[in-house]
């Protein structure tokens, strides 16, 4: 591993202060999703702020709603992120210790159960306040990309979720007993950046070409569009890193060092590619129908 890159040793705490006996801490993992939800929100403003790029030159909702929709989606993706990490990777350790489930500070967020939560609160945020439901999970989706792309460099940055072991010259020499537990590997362990292959595909990559179809090429102009580009485009991209990314540890074991969650014999699927499916299965969906419509 004479290539390997060091790993860069960044402080996850930004700064904490004692307070009677109770330390307050600021995370580079908490900021990303505060930093990335306030890039998502102007990212919205901006587009409600140009009415010639929505359906009959009207956007779906006045400025003044974003802050009642981003309480609903800071709702959403921090109950769903939590209850899908309890219930698609560690159902039994959450039965058993239930008391558990809240402690979203001890970490364990599912990006797929968080994305489910936002789509039940822009559902019912559509619900009541009757914005036309396919615009609203447009802007919702163009303005995803930017805490994606900050939450995956706050994992990196964390020393977790990182890859499989690789002997290529970017590999990443990550801390910790677990990092360097490769097998068949004498010495230190390089592991493939995963974090930062999702940050740029999930995040970067997605969000440069959903801002150009909204903005340059009049994509939100056919409802839900942009939904279906960005369901696509992360499942493929999620769906990809997993045959790179290191498998969680509950589904690894003597027989299946691969991490499948789903075995098939000679191959398999891990739990993201599982879930990733749908989301890639769902979008050519719509883009087809979307096609044939039009």
């Amino acid at each position: 591993m004479l290539n390997a890159i060091p790993f860069p040793n960044i402080d996850p705490v930004i700064f904490s202060i004692e307070l009677g006996g109770f330390t307050l801490a600021l995370r580079w993992y908490a900021l990303s999703y505060i930093v990335g939800i306030a890039i998502g929100w102007q990212v919205m403003a901006m587009a409600l702020r140009r009415p010639a790029i929505w359906p009959h030159d009207t956007p779906p909702m006045q400025k003044k709603h974003l802050e009642d929709l981003l309480t609903y989606i800071v709702v959403g993706v921090i109950a769903g992120g939590r209850l899908g990490y309890v219930l698609f990777y560690r159902p039994d350790y959450y039965l058993q210790n239930p008391l558990e489930i809240p402690a979203i500070w001890t970490g364990g967020m599912s990006f797929h159960g968080g994305f489910i939560g936002v789509v039940l609160a822009v559902a019912l945020f559509s619900r009541r306040q009757q914005v036309a439901l396919g615009s609203l999970s447009d802007v919702v989706a163009l303005s995803a990309t930017p805490a994606i792309l900050l939450v995956r460099c706050a994992n990196f940055i964390n020393g977790e979720l990182w890859g499989r072991p690789t002997d290529m010259p970017w590999g990443v020499l990550f801390p910790g007993e677990a990092a360097q537990d490769c097998a068949g590997v004498v010495g230190t362990c390089a592991r493939h950046p995963s974090q930062l292959y999702e940050a740029g595909l999930e995040g970067l990559l997605l969000g440069l070409v959903l801002m150009l179809l909204a903005f340059r090429f009049g994509a939100l102009k056919k409802p839900w569009l942009l939904t279906a580009v960005f369901f696509v485009g992360y499942g493929i991209a999620r769906f990809l890193v997993e045959f790179v990314r290191q498998p969680d540890e509950q589904f690894q074991g003597p027989d299946n060092p691969l991490g499948w969650a789903l075995d098939f014999g000679d191959w398999g699927l891990t739990m993201g590619q599982i879930l990733s499916t749908p989301m890639i299965l769902a979008g050519l969906a719509v883009i087809l129908f979307l096609r044939r419509r039009a």
